[in-house]
């Protein structure tokens, strides 16, 4: 029998690698979702998020994994070793993604449950241009920050695997000290997105936002640039209790399509 949070994985991955969204292309992205036993799932190196299925995932032990974070004496053969041997059943088929140590540590977080890793065009038009941190200092509108937290946590350009696995746990920490929370979304320069959620449907309802969001950013430089919300109407639609009730309401809803 399938673990429930492995078929929601598998759905969640079909829908962020369907080509109408534009979310990514071929073998891009990855995603994963924790596991019992100190594990957690994610996909396997080279697949396909709009075939996804049981066989395209691994088990990998979150330890392990997070070992290779703090290992610096990691040579890429030593990497590709590692990634085998941090799988719980040990094959050396399928290897886990690349990306296994980063999202060893980002499950790691608090409420972190479901990661989606994607490469949005709208998204890297902002990440892969010369604004990248100018044009992300704000919030554009209130469902962004309903859907996507106050700010996103931004990553400067690093070789993908186990050192963005650190710089991103940098980040992180100096993140949760400034806005005593986890974020929702991370944008890497030159990379993608990586969306955080408690349920997959979340990670779901991130994502589209953050895109809808990239495509309202990139259209306001055509009419002079962007115009943010001021931090105090940002904090104010972040703590309305109307908001968070409305968001349960539209995850319930998306969750049924």
């Amino acid at each position: 029998m399938t673990p429930e949070v492995l078929n929601d994985l598998i759905r969640m991955t079909n829908r962020l690698g369907a080509p109408g969204n534009d979310y990514v292309i071929l073998g891009e992205g990855n995603t994963s979702a924790r596991a019992e036993g100190g594990a957690f799932w994610i996909t396997s190196s080279g697949s396909e998020l709009r075939t996804a299925s049981n066989d395209t995932f691994v088990r990998v032990d979150l330890a392990r994994a997070l070992a290779m974070v703090d290992d610096r004496s990691l040579t890429d053969e030593r990497t590709r070793e590692a990634l085998i041997a941090s799988k719980v059943d040990g094959a050396p088929e399928p290897r886990p993604s690349v990306e296994t140590p980063v999202h060893a540590v980002l499950l790691e977080a608090p409420g972190v449950n479901f990661i989606g890793h994607t490469h949005p065009t709208w998204i890297n038009i902002l990440t892969c241009s010369t604004r990248f941190g100018a044009a992300l200092t704000g919030r554009l509108f209130p469902d962004e920050i309903v859907l996507c937290g106050l700010a996103p946590m931004l990553v400067p350009y690093i070789d993908p695997g186990v050192p963005l696995a650190r710089i991103i746990r940098e980040h992180l920490a100096r993140y949760r000290a400034s806005f005593n929370t986890v974020p929702k979304v991370v944008l890497m320069q030159n990379h993608g997105l990586i969306a955080l959620g408690a349920t997959a449907q979340e990670v779901e309802n991130i994502t589209a936002m953050a895109v809808k969001a990239a495509r309202v950013m990139v259209g306001t430089f055509a009419l002079g640039g962007p115009s943010f919300m001021s931090e105090s109407d940002a904090q104010r639609i972040q703590h309305r209790l109307d908001e968070h009730y409305r968001q349960r309401v539209i995850e319930a809803r998306a969750g049924r399509s």
